[in-house]
């Protein structure tokens, strides 16, 4: 399973650099429901309706995992060892699920090499 940060999602919405690890990886691709919304909300901010930005991202096939109580508990204990490199809510909820289901992360965020965390991060550029 691998676990896609939300620029690796919008990446491969944009045939960004990357897109094409992305797009390899998508049979076995999942993001979390805080992900999930952090896509619609940027693709809203290019010109996409909330329906076009959800479309396009179920023709991309990814699994959208629920954000649950453990999940949430898991993010806020990541705040101390990701907080000196600036990782938001969302970064950290894409991590939570990553470590809790034992997967690989996609990312395009840079920032995230650094992390000292027994999840295996792979960019995607």
């Amino acid at each position: 399973m691998i676990v896609l940060d939300a620029s690796a999602v919008l990446a491969a919405v944009n045939n960004e650099r990357g897109a094409d690890r992305v797009i390899a990886a998508l049979e076995v691709a999942s993001i979390s429901t805080v992900n999930y919304a952090e896509v619609v909300t940027r693709m809203i901010d290019w010109g996409f309706t909330a329906d076009e930005a959800r479309m396009s991202i179920e023709a991309m096939g990814v699994a959208i995992f629920p954000y649950d109580e453990e999940l949430a508990l898991r993010t806020g204990e990541l705040r101390m060892s990701t907080k000196r490199f600036g990782l938001s809510l969302a970064d950290r909820a894409c991590l939570a699920l990553a470590e809790r289901e034992r997967a690989v992360v996609l990312t395009a965020d840079r920032q995230w090499s650094g992390l000292d965390l027994e999840i295996d991060i792979q960019l995607i550029r």
